[in-house]
């Protein structure tokens, strides 16, 4: 296998090894009810002796395998590995609930005496994080107090412990302002996966789109219609989602006063929205829009112009709750910057130069809205999933592992 060929598969696949677990830690499973009476489930591996404990968690994935969990477990810190109420299946993902997931998690550390409480947020992991970490810090009737839907959340009512400290690792901006960026606006119709405006179609040579694999070339002005655009088409589907979510009140209201059987079944039949094609950013193509070292193509593979038509994709399929919570960047409260705002315990900000979701302007943003004294910022070789950037190279969580191992020593005393 060529050398070029070598890394083309170092960067289309997911899985990177960690490094072996120390000798003694005591790894234990435990169900957890939340306070809205959901069941988590988590991972906790206790090292011994050890005061401080990192959670690792993500809105949408199960991260009990990831690799940063061994290289903690190496500094001698425990670790707390947690799914939200359902994972790999982010359907009806709703981030107000989720959490709510994040609070029972740390509720059951600092109940197991643990007197550090340190987060861990990589990639959708990071927002989930921030976004709990500002809720934690306000007084609980301050708290956000319904879903963007309209549906409340018990968030007030809620034992929330504020993390002492938190990693981020290569955080992108947030479900819905990540997908705002790589929606496709040529969509004419929503219902249709094949229809297509020409006039702002990225893979369209007519617009600067080169050969698949050579990296195409956007003028300003198509940039510039293709934002709006992708502006535009968001907001007709948040209108959409809003309508659907009203009727699914409307129908919970009725079976309220009626308690007919009719209206608990529509009560309980969301209308899922479909979204088509969103693998669609123009920085998947055009290596020279904020650029770094990243590779040709997007997270979901080297043919953009293949996978924006694929199954796999980012908002596929979703109530409108979770439209309107999560994957709207226009409604949705889980964004990084937003929520970074209400950040000042100590931050650790690292990113990978080959990112393809974690753009180096969106970061400049999302880590100048921290307010934190105690924050700092750096960036390592490696592509998102902590791939290595070229073959025969460190991968990015090695990397990574040397800053983070020094920053957590030098403010908690770890085992």
């Amino acid at each position: 296998m060529s050398s070029e060929k070598a890394v083309d598969r170092l960067g289309a696949g997911r899985h990177v090894d960690g490094v072996p677990f120390p000798d003694r830690v005591v790894t234990t499973v435990h169900q957890l009810r939340t306070f809205d009476g959901a069941t988590v489930h988590g991972i906790l591996h206790r090292f011994p002796g050890s005061r401080a404990v990192m959670s690792v968690m993500h809105p949408r994935q199960q991260l009990a395998h990831h690799p940063m969990v061994s290289y903690f477990l190496r500094m001698g810190i425990s670790v707390w590995t947690q799914d939200t109420r359902s994972p790999n299946n982010d359907i009806n993902l709703i981030h107000e609930q989720a959490i709510l997931d994040v609070a029972a998690g740390q509720v059951f550390l600092k109940d197991e005496g643990f007197e550090q409480l340190l987060t861990f947020g990589h990639s959708g992991g990071g927002t989930l994080f921030a976004y709990y970490i500002e809720q934690a810090a306000i007084e609980p009737e301050f708290r956000i107090d319904t879903t963007p839907a309209g549906r409340p959340v018990a968030l007030a009512g809620a034992r929330m412990p504020l993390p002492d400290g938190a990693v981020f690792l290569a955080p992108h901006p947030g479900q819905g302002v990540v997908l705002l960026n790589c929606i496709d606006p040529s969509v004419t119709h929503d219902d249709d996966p094949m229809s297509i405006d020409p006039a702002l179609d990225m893979f369209d040579p007519g617009n600067g789109f080169a050969p698949p694999g050579t990296p195409s070339s956007y003028s300003d002005d198509f940039v510039a219609a293709y934002r709006a655009g992708q502006l535009r088409r968001v907001r007709h589907i948040d209108a959409v989602a809003r309508e659907r979510a009203a009727e699914a009140a409307a129908a919970r209201a009725r079976f309220a006063r009626s308690g007919e059987p009719r209206d608990r079944r529509a009560a309980l039949a969301p209308r899922v929205l479909t979204t088509y094609r969103t693998d669609a950013d123009l920085r998947y193509a055009d290596l020279s829009l904020d650029p770094n070292d990243r590779k040709y193509g997007s997270l979901f593979g080297r043919r953009p112009d293949l996978t924006n038509y694929g199954l796999v994709g980012f908002g596929r399929l979703t109530t409108p709750e979770a439209w309107l919570s999560t994957w709207s960047g226009l409604t949705s409260h889980a964004v990084f910057e937003r929520c970074a705002r209400g950040i000042h315990i100590p931050t650790l900000h690292v990113e990978f130069s080959g990112d393809a979701a974690a753009f180096p302007r969106d970061a400049d943003r999302m880590f100048d809205a921290i307010p934190a004294v105690d924050k700092e910022r750096h960036s390592v070789r490696g592509l998102h999933f902590g791939q290595p950037l070229e073959a025969g190279e460190p991968t990015g969580y090695a990397a990574a592992s040397q800053i983070v191992e020094p920053w957590l020593k030098g403010r908690w005393e770890l085992g």
